[in-house]
């Protein structure tokens, strides 16, 4: 070996040792993965259990770290690192095999999981859990969030409504847990600017919708993304991609209000911050429309020009782009239309 190969080798080394040696690198993004239901049948509301167990052996195998879901909101409102590859697991169902098969899996696997009900709904039913399980599931580590009454849209509730059903809710798992919630998930992940507002003078410290992207401060602790999982979107190839993910954080999100009236479509546009390179490979795919224009003005600020109408009711705009290490930075924007 000559000198100058000689010396190249020991250069390569040393990078590799000091490599070895820098502690990981802290992230400011987390993925919460959301389960409607754990159930066989051919309902696509639900995955199966082959596919959880898939999912809790990739989480186990790979490169992830299972987190409770409020130290990763308390990390985001404070502005603390995260590890890179968070993930947190949340549950939508207050269905009894919770207790039954999903908590014992989860337990044995040592990941912590969250759960959220409708105050109205425990023991309500005999396939739902009561007050008695959740209180033995919360003594376990489990966080129980709440949803609106029934799983009924808080957003379509005239605002007062919403006002007395979450007080309602709160104040009863206050009287039966010995705690009022922290967390609450929008059902069907339908919120609005009003909604937001409700829930927000309500105490809630950080609320859930169900449109696709890792969470981000930027994003609104209010207005946090979930991927909803669902036998159709439950496979190990997409799990693996949206469980790897990466936040797009923004600012000056246009328009500020989920609910669309007219115009529709509406004007679409956000600053992506801090500025990132690579946005010329940002693309954005609005439901029942595919690939809508992006503009990029400057360095930072997106316009996305939608081709038609969205539709009405839940709508969808999904923006990705390449990330680093090959990660996939995705950002959902939700709509309600009306």
């Amino acid at each position: 070996m000559s000198a100058a190969a000689h010396a190249t080798a020991l250069a390569a080394a040393a990078a590799l040792a000091l490599a070895a040696a820098m502690p990981a690198r802290a992230a400011d993004s987390a993925v919460i993965l959301v389960y409607p239901r754990i159930a066989n049948g051919p309902v696509n509301s639900t995955v199966t259990a082959a596919q959880f167990d898939a999912h809790i052996k990739e989480l186990q195998s790979g490169p992830y770290k299972i987190m409770k879901l409020g130290d990763i909101v308390d990390a985001l409102k404070q502005g603390r690192a995260l590890p890179q590859r968070v993930v947190a697991l949340t549950f939508d169902s207050g269905d009894r095999a919770l207790q039954r098969t999903v908590w014992p899996k989860l337990k044995a696997a040592n990941m912590p999981m969250a759960v959220f009900i409708g105050a109205d709904r425990p023991g309500n039913r005999t396939d739902h859990l009561g007050w008695e399980q959740l209180s033995e599931m919360a003594s376990g580590g489990v966080e129980i969030g709440i949803t609106g009454p029934s799983g009924i849209s808080l957003a379509a509730m005239p605002v007062e409504r919403v006002k007395t059903e979450l007080a309602r809710a709160i104040k009863k798992m206050q009287q039966e847990l010995g705690r009022a919630p922290r967390f609450l998930a929008y059902p069907q992940g339908e919120f609005t600017a009003s909604t937001i507002a409700a829930v927000a003078e309500a105490g809630i410290e950080a609320a859930f919708g169900e449109h696709s992207g890792a969470a981000h401060k930027s994003l609104g602790m209010l207005t946090l993304p979930r991927f909803l999982l669902s036998q159709t979107y439950g496979d190990m190839d997409r799990f693996r991609i949206v469980a790897d993910a990466l936040a797009l954080p923004i600012k000056d999100l246009v328009p500020a209000d989920p609910r669309v009236t007219r115009p529709n479509p509406p004007t679409l546009g956000f600053t992506v911050d801090p500025p990132l390179g690579g946005l010329d490979q940002l693309n954005c795919f609005a439901a029942g429309q595919g690939r809508a224009t992006v503009e990029v003005l400057g360095e930072a600020r997106v316009e996305v020009r939608l081709l038609g109408e969205l539709p009405a009711g839940r709508a969808r705009v999904n923006c990705t782009m390449p990330g680093p290490e090959g990660r996939w930075r995705w950002l959902g924007i939700p709509f309600l239309v009306q």
